[in-house]
């Protein structure tokens, strides 16, 4: 068995304003798959890569990148992001290779050993049903900051349990099989913010100061009953933890994950 199994999407385009190779989808999407290389240890893998529209430079990317034992590459034709979303979800838990499964995006910069600290503190404890590497700097200054939640240390940082992520995590291929309805859900119109908090909330969904601060809360408050209900009312809470400091960060410019000198660490992987 290996450690975890993979499930990596990336398509040509560039969503956003990136924070570092803005001008070449090509160039960033080199950087940030090598970052994860590095961020992979000594793990035993297995990366199912999703080429969706790509040209055939980012096949030789990933060749270049992995050995043929650790990577399968599947190309399809602009399916769309709500699509390859579906596959990662079908690819996860069809495969046999591990236990442990991670959904990766292709705009997401990872420090050193960070899947192998997450795999880390997946096996040390019984209440890890999903991790994300990514520290996310809106939990600090919307809403989100009246939230609570608890934070432990554990092997090199803290983990601090989160309420919302984007879709790149680590899981289980038993909690994916038990949540993959609401899973799904986003690739029908659910966003994934109110996919998460139907997941990890419960009665914290009646607290008028985080959820009625603004209309975009209201809408994401009303998502998340409105695709949610089933799980909110009648399915156990399930933890998902965030690292404090940050083992990865998204690679939107207004989105970097807050303490790390990123131009520094993104210059330092380039050279």
């Amino acid at each position: 068995m290996k450690d975890i199994a993979i499930a990596y999407r990336i398509y040509p385009g560039i969503s956003k304003v990136p924070a570092f190779h803005s001008d070449s989808k090509l160039e960033l999407s080199r950087l940030c798959l090598r970052s994860f290389r590095r961020a992979l240890g000594g793990l035993r893998f297995k990366v199912w890569a999703l080429l969706d529209g790509c040209p055939s430079e980012y096949v030789d990317l990933f060749r270049s990148i992995f050995s043929p034992d650790e990577l399968e590459i599947m190309e399809t034709h602009r399916i769309g992001n709500l699509h390859t979303w579906g596959r990662q979800i079908d690819l996860l838990l069809e495969q046999e290779e591990a236990d442990l499964v991670m959904f990766a995006e292709d705009d997401y910069f990872y420090r050193p050993d960070a899947l192998a600290e997450m795999v880390e503190f997946a096996r040390s404890r019984s209440d890890v049903d999903f991790i994300t590497p990514y520290d996310h700097p809106d939990s600090y200054y919307t809403s989100s900051v009246y939230e609570r939640h608890r934070v432990i240390a554990s092997g090199k940082r803290h983990w601090r349990e989160a309420s919302s992520t984007c879709l790149t995590f680590m899981t289980s291929r038993e909690v994916l099989r038990a949540t993959e309805p609401l899973m799904r859900s986003y690739s029908h119109g659910n966003m994934d913010y109110s996919l998460w908090l139907a997941l990890t909330q419960k009665t914290e969904l009646m607290s008028l100061k985080v959820h009625a601060a603004d209309t975009v809360r209201l809408k994401i408050w009303a998502k998340t009953w409105l695709w949610g209900w089933r799980n909110i009312l009648f399915t156990r809470r399930y933890r998902l933890w965030s690292p404090m400091p940050t083992l990865s960060t998204h690679m939107e410019s207004t989105g970097l994950a807050p303490l790390v000198p990123w131009m520094d660490e993104f210059l330092e992987a380039e050279s």
